[in-house]
């Protein structure tokens, strides 16, 4: 069954084993993702972010400067596995690489301060490839407040109250991201902000990785009111694989990201929003713990689960591949 992921962090994980004297490669390695595992998870496209944490020393003051570098090792690692994938900008080019038996990798940006402010600078990312952009990471910025902060000043901090919403300059990142093309993510953006979100765009949008706030109460996850409102605009919400962001974890017990609760949140997001609403975003590179589906590989694995919980072939391939193929038809042209 076909897979399209909608977010992961290796390119981020090659990066840091490249600044500590390793060579990783992205054909193989010890890492979650690497292309041997997608092709055994029989994966269509799987996204690659450009991620960056405001607070690590290697950014130097520039996040613009430090994503270049990770946007390098992206292009490279394409360049070195071009007969197996392909970066892509449009469908019909995921579609392409279907016919010629090849994968397809979409970049995206992870932390709306990769832009510095700067319009210019995410059309930059744009004419370089990056076609997808979540608003904000674990820190408040330019354009806008996170579910939670996870360091800085905020440390801590859940920006719940109604005040947070999207700056004046976060408004207009969305008009321009909707002029130019670039999918609007809101995977770590508060709620005001996915409010404003929906207030000041048209457009189907994505929360690339996130989950059910009724099933585990972490910020990042959706309430029920943004899972329908995301679900009512077409749009698609990729489920985290990430065992925090699954249920919520008492003192003592083993945490270990399971199959099941992945499709514990598919199920409620399904009645919550509807089965054209779910995707897979697991996170992978991203996250620490124990791990039922552990790479690309184990995705059959994942498939039996879904199935023994009574999904149907043809939810599961909505979930797997379908929802964000469609979604990627209609923005991305």
């Amino acid at each position: 069954m076909k897979v399209a992921d909608m977010h992961c962090d290796t390119i981020l994980a090659i990066l840091r084993g490249k600044k500590q004297g390793k060579e990783i490669s992205l054909r193989k390695n010890n890492l979650n993702v690497d292309l041997e595992r997608m092709k055994k998870g029989d994966y269509l496209i799987q996204n690659f972010a450009i991620f960056l944490d405001l607070e690590d020393p290697m950014l130097a003051g520039s996040p613009f400067r430090y994503a270049m570098k990770m946007a390098d090792v992206f292009y490279r690692e394409m360049e070195k596995n071009k007969d197996w994938i392909r970066p892509v900008t449009k469908y019909e080019e995921i579609e392409e690489n279907r016919k010629n038996g090849r994968m397809s990798a979409l970049l995206t940006l992870e932390e709306g301060e990769i832009c510095e402010g700067d319009p210019a600078l995410l059309r930059d990312f744009y004419r370089m490839g990056a076609r997808m952009m979540t608003l904000t990471w674990n820190y408040p910025n330019q354009l806008g407040y996170p579910a939670k902060a996870t360091g800085g000043e905020f440390a801590g901090k859940a920006f719940s109250e109604a005040g947070y919403g999207l700056t004046a300059r976060g408004i207009e990142f969305l008009e321009e991201m909707e002029n130019l093309g670039m999918i609007i993510d809101v995977a770590h953006l508060n709620d005001a902000g996915i409010r404003d979100v929906l207030k000041f765009t048209k457009k189907p949008f994505v929360a690339s990785h996130s989950n059910a706030r009724h099933l585990c109460s972490h910020p990042r996850n959706l309430n029920d009111e943004l899972l329908k409102a995301i679900g009512e605009r077409g749009g698609v919400i990729g489920l985290n694989y990430y065992a925090y962001f699954l249920r919520d974890w008492k003192d003592g017990e083993t945490v270990v990201s399971r199959a099941e609760d992945i499709v514990a949140h598919a199920k409620y997001i399904r009645d919550m929003a509807g089965i054209e609403a779910l995707g897979l975003g697991s996170d992978f590179d991203g996250m620490n713990g124990e791990l039922e589906i552990a790479s690309p590989a184990d995705m059959e694995k994942l498939e039996d689960v879904f199935k023994k919980n009574g999904f149907t072939e043809s939810e599961i391939e909505k979930i797997f591949c379908k929802n964000v193929m469609r979604i990627y038809r209609e923005l991305l042209g």
